[in-house]
């Protein structure tokens, strides 16, 4: 799990590493696809939620490979139904597949919390395994624009110091929430903290570089760089740590 400066900073520029082919079912499109996250060998795995498969994409292809679902929708063990979230546990070297539902973000950290964002409730919180309760780490007001609120966080990522990233995906953009603390943006909140701060996006819906339209998951590589589930553009995009 990377150990990220609450002082980073990341390229407002972002490169296309996966999709970027229009939308479809072909091995190098998405469609509307969710959450991804990223290996020790920066494969990228992307739920691909409106094709009911889990794809994953080398350092460098130009192509995917499915490994999981791709039979069509349904309850089957080899079947998905609009996977939206995949987390790989590497204590048991597994993927962990939440298929649709109300949770839209699922993070795990080096201690085995489970963050879980719910987009009803605009907050998201943190569980031990067997807490059924939990406890709120972000949002929590209301959905809005404001700093200290959400609206419909939809993928997370926690990094070594609890720090929570997640995508917000009406108001277009990421945000991170330091540990204890439609906008198109990704926000980061540092721990403690009460409102976040936008890192990349937040220039309005749109598929220019440096815009996102309806960003639904993240990720990050063992280089610290950026990578963002541009899921209404049908893209991953790739924003390098400065």
């Amino acid at each position: 799990m990377p150990n990220i400066l609450a002082s980073a900073t990341w390229a407002k520029n972002g490169v296309t590493v996966a999709g970027g082919n229009g939308n479809g079912d072909a091995i190098n499109q998405l469609l509307k696809h969710n959450r991804i996250v990223i290996d020790d060998d920066q494969t990228l795995i992307v739920a691909d939620g409106q094709n009911d498969r889990i794809i994953q994409w080398k350092k460098g292809d130009t192509i995917g490979e499915v490994v999981a679902g791709g039979n069509g929708k349904g309850n089957g063990l080899n079947q998905l139904k609009g996977p939206r979230n995949v987390l790989i546990d590497k204590e048991t070297d597994s993927l962990i597949i939440c298929d649709t539902g109300r949770v839209n973000g699922l993070a795990m950290n080096d201690q085995r919390y489970l963050y879980v964002s719910d987009n009803a409730k605009q907050e998201v919180r943190r569980y031990q395994w067997g807490d059924k309760n939990g406890i709120i780490v972000a949002g929590g007001n209301g959905q809005g624009k404001h700093l200290n609120q959400l609206s419909v966080p939809t993928c997370l990522f926690v990094d070594s110091e609890q720090n929570v990233y997640m995508s917000d995906n009406w108001n277009h953009h990421v945000m991170k929430w330091a540990k204890a603390t439609s906008n198109n943006r990704v926000m980061r909140w540092p721990q403690g903290a009460k409102q976040g701060t936008v890192v990349v996006g937040g220039n309005s819906q749109g598929a220019e570089a440096n815009q996102f339209n309806g960003p639904r998951g993240l990720s990050f590589d063992r280089h610290d760089n950026l990578y963002v589930s541009d899921s209404n553009n049908h893209r991953v995009q790739r924003f390098s740590i400065e």
